[in-house]
């Protein structure tokens, strides 16, 4: 099935790029080289976007037209960087707020959070570039819209990203199974980033080591575990409470 959501091409691809064009990804095909894809590959590198190696069936169920070995798949949403809106946060005045998705890469998840994002206040969505889900179409349309209101983040490093949050006052709530303390005692009348898991792996052992506080979620079923996208919304809304109930602005 042809998708409208991409571009193909070598030459193609580096005006798209030039041009400023959002992209989510480029797929390139695993052998490719010669001048002009040692050009693409420059510009990738000083655009710091998304690459990736794929064999050549891959780039043929996307489209059977002469793609040359490259696909950039078109992003739904402009991407923001964290460095240019951690400040601007400070600067509005707000108590900040973010969300940081470690390893999510079912789109209905994270949909879903992203919608519980936007009812919630939370001032924007960290996602990391690499292993992660990404604003496609369908993330849209399970967002209910709220992605074209909620700014989101995509880091090359969630590594470097929580070192920056942490670097600017932010307090980096883990939210683990494991956990010994209840979310509703954490402190969420701070500058505050909630660092979601993947259901089967959890948060990155890295990124665990960087969390100041590790909450958990009380449960009394038998299946182990809740869906990300309802915990997050259990978080979330903990810190909506906590905010309202202190009088603070929430939004």
């Amino acid at each position: 099935m042809e998708r409208s959501d991409y571009i193909f091409g070598i030459r193609a691809v580096i005006e798209a790029i030039e041009a400023g064009k959002e992209i989510d990804k480029i797929l390139i095909k695993k052998d490719l080289n010669g001048e002009l894809a040692n050009e693409l590959f420059d510009l990738i590198k000083s655009h710091r976007l998304y690459a990736k190696r794929v064999p050549i069936e891959k780039l043929n169920k996307i489209t059977r037209k002469n793609h040359q070995g490259v696909i950039a798949i078109m992003s739904a949403v402009t991407y923001h960087s964290l460095e240019h809106l951690v400040p601007q946060l400070y600067e509005d005045g707000v108590l900040p707020f973010v969300v940081v998705l470690d390893g999510i890469t079912d789109v209905r998840n994270f949909g879903a959070i992203a919608r519980t994002c936007e009812c919630a206040g939370a001032d924007a969505v960290v996602i990391p570039m690499h292993n992660s889900v990404s604003v496609s179409g369908d993330a849209m349309k399970t967002s209910a819209g709220a992605l074209h209101h909620l700014p989101v983040c995509r880091e090359r490093s969630l590594v470097g990203a929580i070192r920056f949050l942490k670097d600017n006052g932010y307090q980096i709530v883990a939210a683990s199974e494991k956990a010994n303390i209840n979310y509703t005692q954490a402190d969420y009348l701070t500058p505050v980033a909630i660092v979601m898991g993947a259901e089967d792996t959890g948060i990155s052992e890295e990124v665990l080591k960087l969390c100041d506080t590790f909450v958990s979620i009380p449960q009394f079923g038998h299946i182990g575990s809740l869906n990300v996208s309802v915990a997050a919304g259990v978080m979330m809304y903990e810190v909506v409470r906590q905010r309202l109930d202190s009088d603070m602005e929430v939004i």
